[in-house]
């Protein structure tokens, strides 16, 4: 997918507060406030631009109180280092336009080990059919 770029005014008509806050500003939305996601069949995608983020067979109960991942779809997220909160963290970003996703940490099950833990808001299931 190419990279999708707006201005500031462009994600925040298209976004409801809490979305642009967290994936535009870099915010983080309460633990336990968005998991609300069906358990079925489906992929995730971001909110902003739509592009396919997580299978729902990688997502996992991980006891964060945010919805977690072993594992992105090749390609559709990026990472860099985030040293605000006074601490050292991997952030994750849509590799499409750039919005703020979560943070991946060591943590997670097999076969990664890895624990993507995404902001919920950042986030749109589609059922697959």
């Amino acid at each position: 997918m190419a990279k999708i770029s707006k201005t500031d005014a462009q994600w925040r008509e298209q976004l409801s507060d809490l979305a642009y806050k967290v994936t535009r500003k870099h915010g983080t939305e309460r633990a336990g406030s968005h998991e609300d996601f069906p358990k079925g069949a489906g992929v995730f995608h971001c909110v902003c631009c739509g592009a396919l983020l997580f299978e729902q067979s990688t997502k996992y109960e991980s006891g964060s109180g945010w919805p977690s991942f072993y594992a992105p779809i090749d390609g559709a997220v990026g990472e860099s280092e985030d040293s605000k909160l006074f601490m050292r963290r991997t952030e994750v970003h849509c590799a499409t336009c750039e919005a703020h996703l979560g943070h991946v940490f060591p943590d997670g099950p097999q076969p990664t080990g890895l624990r993507y833990c995404m902001n919920g808001v950042a986030l749109r299931f589609e059922p697959k059919e």
